[in-house]
């Protein structure tokens, strides 16, 4: 092999191909990162988390589109969560305050870090007074300390804990525009259920259309019982990623599951430079084999 000196720091160097990006999303089939160089952020001065009730992920799409208008890039956070998920973390006893009254069939979990101090309360409690008044926001609460955000984002990040406890039948990483979410979630929904009984968690990073839409048994049902269905649930889901124009693998990679829906999926003539990529960096097909590619070259 070779070793390649791609440590640059130069914020803009257009000299050929990027092979740097090209091999940190390779999942280690193009090469093995021993060094990095890293770019460090200043930590926003203040921030503000809100649980927001709304109802429906269209309106949680218009709510996004309202905060882009008066936060603009200091969104650090927009996470949709669905009614299940809180239902999930009360079956499997994991600890959570809940701030709102009722359970709201969807929430979204707002996160705005401010560059600075000064008026930063303000703007938060007017952006709060408006969407409550429009009747865009059916309810909400802002944390008005650390404490209280801390509790609000133990909600979001205990829900992946709670579904592993109740266990899947089928769970997909999957990425929409975010003019197609609504409808997929809607359509999905309708398809699911046309094949039995189960329960949806769908929940995920709305901001920048990545969802997590996961499908479980029944309350006192075991997973092991769907196992004859579990390859068409995961079909139906992904043929509607699809249709949809969407990704059906969004931040977890393909890995060695993923193969054939790769195939599936993907552009032919993607498939086919992917291919060759493959072949000019790993002729023996010893890096990382299986993942990705099947290296029965």
């Amino acid at each position: 092999g070779s070793i390649w000196n791609g440590l640059s720091r130069l914020h803009k160097d257009n000299t050929g191909y990027d092979l740097k990006n090209l091999v940190i999303g390779s999942e280690g089939t193009l090469g093995i990162i021993t060094a990095a160089t890293m770019k460090l952020f200043s930590k926003p001065k203040d921030r503000s988390v809100a649980l927001i009730a709304v109802g429906s992920p269209k309106d949680a799409l218009r709510l996004l589109s309202e905060a882009k208008d008066y936060f603009g890039e200091t969104i650090s956070a927009f996470e949709l969560i669905n009614k299940m998920g809180i239902q999930f973390l009360k079956e499997t006893g994991l600890n959570f305050k809940f701030p709102l009254s009722a359970i709201p069939e969807w929430m979204v979990l707002l996160e705005i870090g401010h560059p600075v101090r000064f008026g930063t309360e303000k703007n938060i409690n007017d952006f709060f007074e408006n969407i409550l008044s429009s009747s865009l926001a059916l309810d909400g609460a802002l944390a008005e300390n650390m404490r209280q955000q801390n509790d609000l984002w133990a909600i979001r990040e205990n829900i992946p804990e709670a579904n592993r406890r109740i266990g899947s039948v089928s769970s997909h990483d999957i990425s929409l525009p975010l003019s197609e979410v609504s409808d997929f979630v809607e359509q999905a929904r309708l398809e699911i259920s046309k094949l039995g009984q189960f329960r949806i968690n769908c929940f995920g990073h709305l901001g920048d259309g990545n969802l997590h839409f996961n499908i479980f048994p029944e309350k006192g049902n075991n997973r092991e019982i769907y196992n004859d269905i579990r390859p068409t649930v995961k079909t139906v889901i992904h043929d509607l990623v699809h249709k949809y124009g969407g990704s059906v693998s969004a931040e977890h990679g393909i890995g060695r599951l993923k193969t054939n829906d790769l195939i599936k999926y993907s552009d032919p003539i993607k498939l086919k430079f992917n291919s060759s990529i493959k072949k000019a960096m790993d002729p023996n097909g010893i890096l990382n084999p299986g993942v990705i590619f099947e290296t029965n070259y």
